[in-house]
């Protein structure tokens, strides 16, 4: 551009018949159209079809801290993202789509595994999030945590009208089977680590606001000890991106803010560029309640590959972890 409009400047500097002139601005207008069309142009964001449809996951690590008996723990956290075939009847994974077509749908998956240590004894939890991939509304999430003193497991189903939740704990009355009516434009806690990426579009418009029903997540609730039950949130699009520095670099980020009824609030930076990864998200305590059950999180991405990861469970196949910024089990707690 800047020798186009260097010629433009000389051409229009030079004394010339006005047929000559008109000659050569023309000349320039054309060649400077052609040296715009000769321009790199932007590549298109590629759709969810072709990105998400080519047999990998996702799988990003973050270093990630919460709190637990009153103190910071340090610890890892890896999200994993993947299309998978869903059985309507059974409500799992499919073996064999081809089978029953008509029962079978695609769901977008996202594992989000957090592991952490407290004194002489560790926490092993999961969450697991089904959700349709046309509009991301959740069919099912699963949730265990294992630690020294037991097991637990919950479940939850969404069903037109319906959402069951079955809870297997260790734990003496914690164990119950309830139901819960869905509410129109809910929002699982969970689901904001897909809906907020905007893989079909965006969430929300620089600056725009949205109040919802809100599910608290599994994990917060199994930290807190409390009951499953709708609450309310306001999600807000911040009007500006902001620069976020983080272990896996630096990335312009669109930033969501949750506020929930309760007096928790949520930081979600999401990657302006596609694929929007969640690069850095915080959940902080109501103020006032920065009591031991009251859960700080805060993860901050380490790495990103796209894998099949479920083919690489061989020794050796630890070397892939580094492209997840994080170390091996074994390093883990050093």
């Amino acid at each position: 551009m800047a020798y186009a409009m260097r010629g433009v400047f000389l051409i229009g500097a030079v004394r010339r018949p006005k047929r000559t002139i008109a000659l050569g601005r023309l000349a320039v207008v054309l060649v400077t159209l052609g040296w715009f069309a000769c321009l790199p142009t932007a590549a298109a964001d590629p759709t969810f079809e072709n990105y998400w449809q080519d047999g990998h996951a996702e799988l990003s690590g973050y270093a990630w801290t919460v709190t637990r008996y009153g103190q910071p723990r340090n610890g890892w956290a890896v999200a994993i993202y993947v299309t998978e075939p869903f059985s309507k009847s059974k409500q799992v994974k499919a073996d064999n789509p081809t089978r029953k077509p008509a029962d079978t749908f695609e769901a977008f998956k996202l594992n989000l595994a957090r592991d952490f240590q407290t004194g002489v004894y560790d926490y092993n939890t999961m969450a697991s999030v089904f959700v349709d991939s046309a509009r991301f509304s959740p069919v099912k999430e699963t949730f265990t945590s294992a630690e020294w003193c037991g097991h637990v497991y919950e479940e939850m189903l969404f069903a037109p009208g319906r959402i069951s939740q079955q809870v297997f704990s260790y734990f003496e009355g914690e164990s119950a089977s309830q139901t819960l009516k869905p509410m129109a434009d809910g929002v699982i806690e969970d689901n904001l680590f897909i809906l907020l990426r905007g893989l079909r579009g965006e969430f929300l418009k620089p600056g725009e606001k949205k109040s919802v029903p809100f599910l608290p997540s599994p994990f917060y609730r199994r930290l807190t000890h409390q009951p499953i039950s709708w609450t309310a949130a306001q999600i807000h699009r911040l009007h500006k991106s902001e620069n976020v520095e983080i272990p896996a670099g630096v990335f312009d980020a669109d930033v969501y803010v949750v506020k929930t009824t309760k007096g928790r609030e949520g930081r979600f930076h999401v990657e302006r560029a596609y694929p929007h990864r969640i690069v850095k998200w915080s959940w902080k305590p109501a103020p006032g309640k920065n009591t031991p059950n009251e859960a700080l999180d805060t993860g901050q991405l380490t790495g990103t590959a796209r894998l099949k990861y479920w083919q690489l469970h061989g020794n050796g196949h630890e070397k892939h972890l580094e492209r997840l910024g994080l170390p091996t089990a074994a390093l883990r707690r050093e």
